[in-house]
């Protein structure tokens, strides 16, 4: 089951932008574009994460993080043109986890949230990734294809765990840069290619089909041919 986020924003474009783009990163999304709305809504169908724009009718974005956390311990994310250190400071002490000023770029964006739902979930809600005959788990760190046990490095390992996250979705080198080495190499760098050619390796170690796809001018995507 997807995560929910519920994003609270009164400018009708922003909050469309950023629910389809949260909808693309495989989201569940609930819209509301006022205060009162937008604890209604979490009350109705509890979040996963929530992201908050202060400047609302009616309550206000730092009454209503109060509020939620009054109610429990959802991760907040505000998201606001507000971007005073005294009004960071006051989002955090009200109950935000995280604070991001607009304009925004996606990938920041979603790059935090990923980090507060991974730092919220408890680490019994991980889980054991398949694919066609493709296992990893995510607790043990463990990948087999059948019963053939495979040894990953780290890094190959979050890389083959970005894929199994995203069965069939094609991820642009840019979206691989970012989400596994955040852009520690420049575009120019084929590292990338380097660990696909790893990972290709060791999991068609004995003959078995490859899963690995080569998507010519955009990346690549775990997919059966």
């Amino acid at each position: 089951m997807s995560d929910r986020i519920l994003v609270v924003e009164d400018e009708p474009k922003i909050a469309d932008m950023i629910r389809r783009d949260l909808i693309y990163e495989g989201y569940t999304v609930d819209l509301a574009a006022d205060g009162e709305k937008g604890l209604a809504t979490a009350r109705d169908n509890m979040p996963d994460l929530v992201i908050l724009d202060v400047m609302l009718p009616g309550l206000d974005g730092f009454e209503v993080a109060k509020r939620l956390r009054a109610g429990g311990d959802i991760p907040i994310l505000i998201l606001t043109a507000r971007d005073s250190v005294s009004d960071k400071v006051h989002g955090l002490d009200v109950g935000a986890d995280d604070y991001l000023t607009k304009p925004f770029v996606f990938d920041e964006l979603n790059a935090r949230v990923r980090a507060l739902l991974r730092r919220h979930r408890p680490a019994e809600a991980r889980a054991i990734l398949r694919y066609a005959d493709l296992s990893l788990d995510q607790n043990t760190r463990e990948v087999k294809r059948g019963n053939r046990r495979i040894e990953l490095t780290t890094k190959e390992f979050d890389l083959l765990e970005l894929f199994m996250l995203h069965p069939r979705q094609v991820l642009t080198r840019d979206t691989i840069y970012e989400r596994i080495w955040n852009y520690d190499f420049g575009g120019e760098s084929n590292i990338i290619e380097v660990y696909i050619r790893y990972l290709r390796g060791k999991l068609e170690a004995e003959g078995e089909a490859r899963l690995i796809q080569t998507v010519r001018g955009v990346g690549y995507a775990l997919r059966e041919e």
